[in-house]
């Protein structure tokens, strides 16, 4: 998420109560998660064990939970809770106005499109032209939808990041600002779910083909000309590059790359990242020939044994 005037070090600071390190008039220019950030982001950090991904992140301002040693071109700020202080500047930012009418006033349609009666389209959607947006689709605020790209019944766009921080009182929800971007001539089936970013973008490439039932979680990146198969779910900050397949039921879980040209068969656990130019199979999923040789083998173990 960019900020549209960016802060400076102490403004920011001030506003979220909070000591900092660094240069007072030093800018701070958006907020991101921590595999896409850029220069001028900030980005946060709550536990010693990240401390030095972030610090040496491309993240030119830190909120942290600790006063360590800042490195060199950076900044930080000090919070006892950079959770919560996060949360403040993505509320602050977050197109939060209320739709009253199921095509946003503030909504940015293009020629061509059509929208079926029952869809829902938030404030600041920009759709493209020639699309078919089929009755009960959802597209929340902020997202935007290419070109030559048909959305499905009942499928949710923008919808908030599962993503929460375990307290003693329970669960603390981390506040979606990011927005869902959809590029040309991809199709959605019905019932698919594909979040907002939390800061950042979730994007779908070019010419990429989903079934029913697909779950894509916040921040993650899908190449074009991918195609996934009905119940294939995907989590949050995911990498996937160029014409990859997912066949029915995978499961991706989060932080990962999977290659350009990888084939994933059905039912299969994505743990790792994976090479691209390769099919895999099994959960964990390793290389589908080697996953087969192995289940050949356990099936003769039967015989093995009895004539040990």
């Amino acid at each position: 998420m960019k900020f549209q005037t960016a802060y400076q070090l102490k403004d920011l600071a001030e506003f979220l109560g909070c000591q900092y390190v660094g240069s007072p008039d030093f800018l701070v220019s958006g907020i991101n998660e921590i595999h896409v950030v850029e220069p001028g982001d900030l980005v946060f950090v709550d536990h010693p064990k990240y401390y030095d991904k972030a610090l040496q992140s491309k993240a030119t301002t830190i909120l942290i939970n600790k006063k360590v040693d800042c490195p060199k071109g950076k900044a930080l700020i000090i919070s006892d809770d950079p959770f919560r202080d996060f949360n403040k500047i993505t509320a602050k930012h977050k197109i939060q106005i209320a739709a009253s009418a199921q095509v946003a006033e503030s909504a940015k349609i293009g020629s061509g499109t059509v929208i079926q009666p029952g869809a829902s389209i938030g404030n600041e959607v920009v759709i493209g032209k020639n699309c078919f947006i089929h009755a009960n689709v959802t597209i929340g605020a902020g997202s935007i939808i290419g070109n030559n790209v048909t959305i499905h019944p009942g499928t949710v766009l923008g919808g908030d990041a599962f993503y929460y921080k375990k307290r003693e009182t329970g669960f603390d929800k981390l506040l979606s600002g990011g927005r869902v971007v959809i590029e040309d001539d991809v199709e959605i089936g019905a019932n698919s779910c594909i979040d907002r970013g939390v800061t950042g973008d979730t994007t779908v490439g070019a010419g990429t083909k989903i079934d029913n039932l697909v779950q894509i979680g916040h921040d993650t990146i899908i190449g074009k000309k991918c195609l996934f198969a009905s119940q294939v779910g995907i989590a949050g900050c995911v990498v996937i590059e160029d014409e990859v397949t997912l066949w029915g039921q995978v499961g991706v879980i989060s932080g990962i790359t999977i290659g350009a040209k990888a084939v994933v068969f059905a039912q299969s656990g994505v743990t790792r990242t994976l090479e691209g130019g390769k099919s895999y199979f099994g959960s964990p999923c390793d290389d589908a020939r080697k996953k087969y040789r192995e289940m050949a083998a356990i099936k003769s173990l039967p015989e093995i044994i009895e004539n040990m």
